[in-house]
């Protein structure tokens, strides 16, 4: 948890301080425009306004988009996005390379040396080896304990592998949450205008309406994101799911071939 939050406050750090720096670099662009530019040639400056990249066309439209409810669908991108850094640095550090690793069990095993085995599977890292460090561990208690035992742990592995997955599911159902909110916001400003104005024109309601689409529009694209990245972490879950049931199976053969021979 402590590591999760470091990754957030990285992210937020850096997400604010490019905003910041975003901001300083176009507020003396545009303080010197004013001060060159003649106030008769407004039309010559206006491609050179037009140019800036997708991330000050980002950054525009999330201030029209209003920072109330923006704010909440950036926050609801960087939490989900940390959760899945997070998970996939786990899953990442949970592969190895398990037939090697099962060919140093097993040529150990062969030779009878139990405590060998057992240091090789604790010096391993990944829940394969944790699961057949368990299973050493009861290698004199009959086959049927072991197998019990290779279930177990197998069940509480595969918990560790998909923790944190039900936060990053809460993420990509609020961000199109949040995103509607503010459609449904900006569709009771613009019915407010047409109230208080008493006509209906493009002009009163334009304004509540590109609240409601701009928000809907970076509350889905943040859900998009997110399912990606979520997806990714499903097959390496499935993955290493189908490599530690793969895995126990090898092991009890390991164990009854050690058992044959050496607890006749």
């Amino acid at each position: 948890m402590k590591k999760l939050f470091a990754i957030v406050a990285v992210m937020g750090v850096l997400t604010f301080g490019s905003t910041q720096l975003a901001q300083a670099q176009d507020a003396p662009a545009a303080e010197q425009t004013e001060q060159v530019a003649p106030a008769d040639a407004p039309a010559a400056d206006a491609p050179a306004a037009e140019e800036g990249g997708i991330h000050k066309e980002i950054k525009v439209k999330f201030i029209e988009g209003t920072a109330s409810f923006m704010s909440l669908v950036a926050i609801a991108l960087v939490i989900g996005l940390a959760f899945c850094i997070e998970r996939i640095i786990y899953l990442s550090l949970a592969e190895i390379n398990t037939k090697k690793f099962m060919g140093a069990i097993e040529a150990a095993l062969e030779k009878g040396d139990v405590e060998a085995a057992k240091d090789i599977a604790r010096n391993t890292r990944g829940p394969v080896a944790s699961i057949y460090y368990q299973g050493l561990m009861r290698i004199d208690q009959g086959i049927d304990v072991v197998e019990k035992s290779v279930v177990s742990y197998g069940g509480v592995q595969a918990g560790y592998l998909e923790k944190g997955c039900s936060w990053i599911t809460l993420f990509i159902a609020m961000a199109p949450s949040l995103g509607f909110l503010g459609t449904v916001v900006g569709m009771v400003m613009a019915f407010d205008k047409i109230q208080q104005v008493g006509d209906i024109s493009p002009t009163v309601v334009a304004g509540g309406m590109k609240v409601a689409l701009i928000t809907t529009i970076f509350g889905l694209v943040v859900a998009l994101i997110l399912q990606v990245f979520y997806n990714y972490i499903l097959s390496k879950i499935e993955a290493l799911t189908s490599e530690m049931e793969d895995s126990s199976i090898s092991l009890l053969d390991m164990v009854i071939k050690y058992n044959l021979k050496y607890k006749k």
